[in-house]
């Protein structure tokens, strides 16, 4: 079965970094966009980072660009979200997603880890 496993949270002081993990299973990792999303607290989910298959194609989501950075490892089914200058309003659960097109809409993703709790202290 289809199983994203995500780690690397955790409570971070505000201008720290974080590396996020993401074990992917089950699919044909190479063939799918994978992507990161978070969801921050009483707010909607959004986009944090995408990255196509062959890590030609990446985009990011409004005020990411430049602090954090996705890549992935096709050799290892793992994609990764290094994070730095935290913020406390980057303070969410961050979840890994995989879906077969390339897209920005988490409603359009097919497969989606149980999220990693990041915490950043001012």
């Amino acid at each position: 079965q289809v199983q994203l496993v995500e780690s690397g949270g955790g409570l971070v002081q505000a201008g720290g970094h974080l590396r996020l993990s993401c074990a992917a299973s089950g699919f044909t990792f190479g063939h799918y966009c994978m992507a990161w999303f978070r969801q921050p607290p009483g707010k909607e989910r959004e986009v944090v980072a995408v990255i196509d298959w062959g890590s030609i194609g990446i985009n990011y989501g409004d005020s990411f660009n430049g602090r954090f950075t996705i890549s992935r490892d096709n050799s290892k089914n793992m994609v990764y979200l290094q994070m730095n200058n935290l913020k406390p309003e980057d303070t969410a659960i961050y979840y890994c997603a995989a879906n077969s097109e390339h897209t920005l809409n988490p409603k359009k993703y097919e497969f989606w880890g149980q999220g990693t709790q990041v915490t950043v202290s001012s």
